[in-house]
């Protein structure tokens, strides 16, 4: 219910008066999702919401050793904050600073790379249950020739199936000296479509689940078209001043992360070269689809709201998870992923991979478990299939396996472990 939301606008009057005169045009804007994407929503099967239904306790020492472990696969240091229903659980290892040596800690800062999307997603869907977008309409329909096909809708961006191509493959095909090409550059959203735009279409609109940071990028050109204002003022007014995440910003095009940070360090891809401190950046080359900052109490914050429904009505809810296939155990909803773990558990949140930085923020169906795991590296694909271990130590209450040693190159541009196929 909208009294029971927060952050849907800046005056619940307004949002309101917005549902009250929803244009014709837009009124399957949140109705039932197509045929397609019913097909692929994955609903749990009854062992699966038993296992969510009793919930283990967290393993802390089991998620201890999945900390060390990305350390000794090369992250200089490694955090991870539970909160379960009031209980708080803290781990952290490894230095924030290779050049002083503080130690890092779940109350620094960081770059919460993808996780953006979650966010992006959100203020999107409380437009359309304002009735100012509608998910099924075309993107075009709000920018006038923005994309080469008209079959291309709000949703397939939201679920990764749009067909555009990414533009950071190319930006980042060689890592730090891509990073180090665009650090401190500044691009305006439409430059980074115009990048995308150089490619044909990856697949046919709605075809296939195609993940692409252009994708969020559109999304924000969307909400700065329907709103007149910056996607950073619509994260503040909708989502970070109502939640009260107080670590969270959206700096662009500033450089520095404020306050309290851990410094991030980007893996070059010659064996044995030193790591590469990324952590000033403009982030340009990601805004809607990467920039923001965060702790990891406020991205625990932020999803354990969202599934409370805190965020969006229960409608939008619904279609948020309406679960497109990314491989046997994962799917990629509205800005959102979800991930199936060994002991019948599903959590959902979103990864971040950023330079310097790879992050996993989950929470239960519920939202009563929350966890965010964060490591100070990137690029570096034994690091983050280890830091998925800690998905199954909070939710499973056991110590994983260790993860074996990929032979696969690291997985820069899609924020899944890079060991597991995509399709």
């Amino acid at each position: 219910m909208v009294s029971g939301m927060v952050g849907a606008g800046t005056a619940l009057s307004a949002v309101l008066l917005s549902l009250l005169a929803v244009p014709a045009q837009a009124v399957p804007a949140h109705g039932p999702a197509p045929a397609k994407a019913r097909a692929v929503e994955g609903a749990p099967t009854a062992a699966r919401a038993a296992a969510q239904a009793t919930k283990p306790a967290p393993d802390v020492a089991g998620l201890r050793q999945v900390l060390r472990t990305a350390l000794a696969e090369g992250a200089p240091g490694a955090m991870a904050r539970i909160d379960d229903d009031g209980r708080v659980y803290k781990v952290a290892e490894g230095v924030a600073d290779r050049a002083t040596g503080r130690a890092i800690s779940t109350d620094d800062r960081f770059r919460a790379g993808s996780v953006t999307k979650s966010f992006s997603s959100v203020v999107l869907l409380q437009l359309v249950g304002e009735g100012r977008i509608a998910l099924d309409a075309s993107v075009n329909s709000y920018l006038p020739g923005l994309l080469p096909d008209d079959k291309i809708t709000v949703r397939h961006l939201l679920s990764h199936r749009s067909g555009l191509s990414d533009y950071t493959d190319e930006m980042f095909d060689k890592t730090v000296p891509g990073f180090e090409a665009v650090r401190n550059k500044v691009f305006t959203l439409q430059e980074l479509v115009d990048l995308s735009l150089k490619k044909p279409l990856r697949n046919e609109p709605g075809a296939a689940y195609a993940y692409s940071n252009t994708n969020f990028v559109v999304v924000g050109q969307l909400i700065e078209k329907a709103t007149g204002r910056s996607v950073a003022a619509e994260y503040r007014d909708r989502i970070i001043k109502p939640l009260k995440l107080n670590d969270t910003h959206y700096v662009h095009p500033d450089a520095a992360i404020p306050g309290r940070h851990t410094k991030g360090y980007l893996t070059p891809d010659e064996a044995g070269a030193p790591l590469v401190d990324s952590t000033r950046q403009t982030a340009s080359w990601a805004q809607s689809a990467g920039a923001m900052i965060s702790s990891p109490r406020d991205l625990d914050t932020f999803f354990s709201a969202l599934f409370r429904g805190r965020l969006l009505p229960a409608d939008l809810l619904t279609q948020l998870q309406q679960w497109t296939p990314v491989n046997s155990t994962q799917g990629y909803g509205l800005g959102v992923r979800r991930r199936d773990l060994s002991c019948g558990t599903s959590v959902y949140g979103h990864t971040g991979t950023v330079q310097g930085y790879y992050t996993y923020a989950f929470t239960t169906k519920d939202g009563k478990r929350s966890i965010t795991a964060v490591a100070n590296t990137s690029n570096n694909g034994d690091v983050l299939n280890a830091m998925a271990g800690a998905l199954e130590s909070a939710f499973c209450g056991k110590t994983p396996k260790p993860a074996a040693r990929s032979a696969a190159p690291a997985e820069v541009h899609e924020d899944i472990a890079p060991g597991i196929a995509r399709d």
